[in-house]
């Protein structure tokens, strides 16, 4: 009888390992270097989470932006898809190359401003990278928090 108690102890036992939270994850290290976004956002960053550490200037909101990006079944830093409809526009010349290991999965993502889909795919993980929103564009156009604009600058 003893041996059953311990058999139901173990089974009831597991899922609660499994199903742990992602504060007790191991191995959330990422490197972000970034190019071309201009004085003082420019370099290369260490960031570990759970707990959070590293050089990166928010630690803490850098790790609660790829945690709310990270979905079961889905790769928080996959690439704009393949075919999709984008906006015209340039964001500017930064660049991000991010490298490390996410949920125990392998991270080697390169971001750039060059389109629509590309801007929006950055802004989604700022403050991981930086936020850019205000960068002048070419021909006096700019990129206001993922929205396009002509003509004279906002003030």
């Amino acid at each position: 009888m003893a041996s059953l108690a311990s058999l139901v102890a173990l089974v009831t036992a597991t899922p609660a390992i499994a199903a742990s939270p992602p504060a007790l994850r191991d191995g959330d290290h990422l490197t972000v270097t970034v190019r071309h976004a201009g004085a003082g956002r420019d370099g290369t960053y260490r960031l570990s989470c759970h707990p959070g550490s590293g050089s990166h200037p928010d630690v803490a909101g850098a790790c609660s932006v790829v945690d709310r990006n990270t979905r079961w079944g889905s790769e928080p830093f996959a690439p704009v898809p393949q075919g999709s409809v984008c906006t015209m526009q340039y964001g500017g010349p930064a660049t991000a190359h991010v490298t490390g290991t996410w949920s125990g999965r392998p991270v080697d993502a390169t971001y750039h401003r060059s389109d629509g889909c590309e801007i929006a795919r950055w802004n989604r993980m700022v403050p991981l990278l930086p936020d850019l929103g205000g960068q002048r564009s070419v021909g006096g156009s700019r990129t206001v928090h993922g929205r396009f604009m002509t003509g004279s600058p906002l003030r």
